[in-house]
């Protein structure tokens, strides 16, 4: 699969839960170890979020809360599956960072706290086919990020699904696939910016633009609007 000839798809019916979505691919960029310059831009921005950042501010946040409408419209418990950009800000409120992966996961990770919105990236030369956002009916295949064995889909779930292979890239907005994960040697990317009902299309587009701007400042590439709403 190539940045070219890549697709993404959403059916109707994910997008009338109040699901929001954009997508763009950016390449080829260059993924390399951080330098000085990157940790004091990552160090500033977190910071600047720790400032205002409280337990009950996470609570009541409008973008959170959507999620977790969202998460209840498609039967699926809150409890267990805590979207991302949520769990991301608790993390940050009780270590104050965020883990260090690599450039590419790390800007998308600080875009994600900074715009509470869940921000993903996918490895196109590890996709087959097309990416469909879709709901599941429990054929799909799935390997979690960092897992050595598959588990099970449950149907009636949104997922973002590789067309070629039917694995699932994204489990809803809270866990990504190992098969596609960013590595160093990474070059062409698809990224994902998801909101929910809460979610002003306003607010997805800024968001997606911040994400475009902070990866080709710091690691190259020309972005390519796959998918938005607007």
């Amino acid at each position: 699969m190539t940045r070219d000839t890549l697709r993404f798809h959403v059916a109707p019916d994910v997008l009338a839960s109040g699901l929001t979505v954009a997508c763009f691919t950016l390449g080829p960029l260059q993924n390399t170890p951080p330098t000085p310059q990157f940790e004091r831009f990552r160090n500033e921005v977190l910071q600047e979020i720790l400032q205002d950042l409280t337990r009950e501010q996470i609570a009541t946040d409008p973008i959170l809360q959507g999620f977790r409408r969202l998460h209840e419209a498609f039967g699926v418990s809150n409890r267990r599956n805590i979207a991302a950009p949520e769990n991301l800000l608790r993390l940050l409120l009780k270590t104050g960072t965020l883990p260090r992966i690599h450039p590419a996961v790390d800007l998308y990770n600080l875009a994600s706290v900074q715009t509470r919105l869940s921000l993903g990236a996918h490895d196109i030369a590890r996709l087959v086919g097309d990416v469909y956002l879709r709901r599941t009916d429990g054929t799909e295949a799935f390997r979690p990020l960092g897992a050595s064995e598959p588990t099970g889909i449950a149907p009636g779930e949104y997922a973002y699904i590789d067309t070629g292979s039917n694995e699932v890239i994204c489990r809803l907005e809270v866990r990504q696939g190992d098969k596609t994960r960013l590595t160093l040697d990474t070059t062409e990317c698809l990224y994902i910016v998801q909101g929910n009902a809460s979610t002003p299309v306003s607010t997805l587009k800024t968001a997606t633009e911040l994400l475009m701007e902070w990866t080709r400042r710091f690691l190259g590439g020309q972005d390519r609007l796959l998918y938005a709403p607007w």
